[in-house]
């Protein structure tokens, strides 16, 4: 045993990098595998019958019982449990039982105003997060500029606690009703992107802003940052070479669990905007009961929560490859 813990230990040392995917591979594996399982229980927990909700108190019992059969809901539940693994596993998610369209038919239509929706509110978010909270931790390191760091404190603190949809709202009666700078709803066009961009981007970016604030702080007083003011280095050497970098590791790690949050508030904010997409259609498939879908929209969000993480842990050890070094 002790022979086999030497070895392991050796190969953790002279491979960090590969020790530090596997894990996070393991960990997506048996989070996904929970996330399908919650998924179908889901639906099959939930009072009342689908089917009958979705055809009706009228309809007639053999079609009922028809319906039944070919979803396969009257065969015993383990069997429909690994029915559903195979399922998901071969990317067949099912049809609406409104329509009687197949579900990934559906999301595949509806996914690209949603994914486009997310990444620019991510992108905008980040960045303004970068750029404001790196410039209000320069102007208030080492105990100066108190009236910039209560405004800072003050306004990203009310920003960030202002629900997505509500901020949704108010955006849309000032610079839509009001004003009429902004389209009302729909996607047709660069200016249709703004507000609700804005609505998600908000509050994220005044959390994220404060987190920036502060690593920028930490990241100045360290010896190497001193050493290159010292030196009379150019401040976008100092702020762009030495800081920046320091900086973002714990940045991303927080934006990612963002980014996941910003995903489900584009539930709520796609409505406000009549914006098609995912969101739209997740909300429509709860009010008429369509399980199928709702069941499915769960898996491909979870599943997409659990992706980000993956992919911001990987944009972690490239930023800083001693972090795989220090988990392994």
């Amino acid at each position: 045993m002790t022979a086999v813990a030497a070895s392991l230990r050796t190969v953790c040392a002279e491979h960090p990098r590969s020790i530090f995917f596997g894990r996070r591979l393991g960990r997506f594996v048996v989070s996904e595998f929970a996330l399908v399982t919650a998924a179908f229980a889901m639906v099959h927990l939930t009072p009342g019958d689908p089917v009958r909700n979705a055809l009706g108190l009228k309809a007639a019992p053999q079609l009922v019982s028809a319906k039944h059969h070919e979803l396969g809901l009257d065969r015993p539940l383990p069997d429909q449990y690994l029915h559903y693994l195979h399922s998901v596993a071969s990317g067949h998610l099912g049809s609406s039982l409104i329509s009687g369209l197949s579900v990934r038919e559906q999301m595949t239509r509806m996914m690209p105003a949603t994914v486009e929706l997310a990444v620019l509110a991510f992108v905008v978010a980040l960045t303004t997060a970068v750029v404001v909270g790196m410039a209000a931790g320069i102007g208030t390191r080492e105990g100066r500029g108190r009236k910039l760091h209560v405004a800072f404190a003050g306004i990203t603190g009310t920003v960030s606690a202002i629900p997505d949809f509500l901020l949704a709202v108010g955006l849309v009666f000032a610079f839509a009703v009001t004003f009429q700078i902004f389209p009302v709803a729909g996607r047709v066009g660069p200016q249709s992107y703004v507000l609700p961009v804005a609505s998600l981007a908000a509050g994220p970016a005044a959390v994220l802003a404060r987190i920036v604030r502060v690593e920028t702080q930490r990241v100045l007083a360290e010896e190497y940052s001193r050493t290159a003011r010292a030196k009379r280095l150019p401040a976008h050497l100092i702020y762009g070479r030495h800081a920046l970098p320091n900086l973002l590791t714990a940045t991303l790690t927080v934006s990612g669990l963002n980014l996941g949050s910003l995903l489900a508030g584009t539930v709520l904010v796609e409505n406000v905007f009549a914006w098609p997409g995912l969101g739209q259609l997740f909300v429509q498939s709860v009010l008429q009961k369509d399980y199928p879908v709702v069941e499915a929209m769960a898996l491909v969000f979870g599943s997409a929560v659990l992706l980000i993480n993956i992919l911001v842990d990987l944009a972690i050890v490239v930023i800083d490859p001693q972090s795989a070094i220090r988990e392994s």
